[in-house]
């Protein structure tokens, strides 16, 4: 039972520990329902979709995203963390075809699961009348804006978080629980004037600061996209990117001295550093069993040949 002021305070500080012992480079709480900016990002939210800025991706209308609790029966707390996913080897210089550097490691979805779950158990021992649950990207979920919220960082015009010391080189991870815990102070946005990530996409799919058009954007069409073929505006601008895009990440000023994450989980694949022309022959079950164990499961071997092709054709 948590009682007392104290014993918010000193159970928030031990859980936020907790997270950063897990190996979690962040971790902060938010409280249930959030200050009146949880608000303005729902309803940016719904502007966002009301344009249908977020193309083939359907999953972002659901309802259940705009409101937590729904989540979670009696949810009162967030514990938001970030995992760091920047490695000393994540270099796309000069390389013949390019891939994000958030899933050229361990799936992180897989990841951040197991370290949250590690939480959980610890939760139960120590604040067994909780109930919890966890969330990753797949859940509906406004994650940047409650880890905006719980104090990692802010939402900055490119729509990725930054955080001041790891930039935006993480992902995200949450669980939701049901005490009341001592919350962070909502992070500040620091970008100010700066807007070297609008105006270094190639395609220009930052249509305002904060606001992506995905059918503009080079990782939607690489990673999300059905479509047969990438439409040609798309494809002169592909530059080598097969999977994903770092552009609008690599210009910024925050990311240019952030702590790599040297572990095996953030580790490249041998297959991914030596990507060159003799993929294009690859077939389903070698692109299958390459795939296995990455985030990268998402794009099928098909789309891979589609997107290798796209950038052969500018070449």
């Amino acid at each position: 039972m948590i009682n007392t002021l104290k014993e918010k305070k000193e159970i928030s500080k031990k859980l936020k520990e907790r997270a950063i012992n897990e190996g979690f480079a962040i971790s902060g709480i938010a409280a249930i329902p959030g200050s009146s900016r949880l608000k303005l990002r729902t309803s940016a939210l719904d502007r966002w979709l009301l344009k249908n800025y977020h193309g083939e991706m359907k999953w972002m209308e659901a309802e259940r995203r705009k409101k937590i609790s729904s989540l979670l029966e009696g949810a009162k707390s967030v514990l938001s963390v970030g995992f760091n996913y920047i490695c000393s080897q994540n270099n796309n210089k000069d390389k013949i075809f390019k891939v994000g550097k958030f899933s050229q490691g361990e799936d992180y979805h897989k990841v951040i699961y197991k370290k949250l779950k590690n939480i959980g158990k610890w939760i139960n021992k120590e604040i067994p009348d909780c109930k919890w649950k966890i969330c990753v990207d797949t859940s509906p979920l406004l994650e940047k804006a409650w880890a905006e919220e719980a104090g990692l960082g802010w939402i900055s015009k490119n729509s990725n978080l930054i955080n001041k010391k790891h930039g935006s080189w993480i992902t995200l991870g949450f669980i939701i629980l049901t005490k009341d815990l001592l919350p962070d102070i909502p992070h500040q946005s620091l970008c100010g004037k700066c807007d070297k990530c609008i105006k270094q996409c190639p395609t220009k799919a930052i249509v305002e600061p904060f606001v992506i058009q995905s059918d503009l954007c080079i990782a939607y069409h690489t990673i999300e996209s059905r479509e047969e073929t990438i439409p040609k505006k798309i494809e002169k601008n592909l530059n080598g990117w097969i999977a994903g895009c770092d552009i609008c990440q690599d210009v910024c000023p925050w990311n240019k001295s952030v702590p790599y994450n040297n572990t095996f989980e953030t580790t490249p694949k041998e297959w991914i550093k030596n990507l060159n022309i003799e993929s294009l022959s690859w077939d389903d079950k070698t692109w299958n069993q390459n795939l296995k164990g990455t985030t990268l499961k998402r794009i099928k071997p098909w789309m891979w040949r589609r997107n290798i092709k796209a950038n052969l054709t500018n070449k």
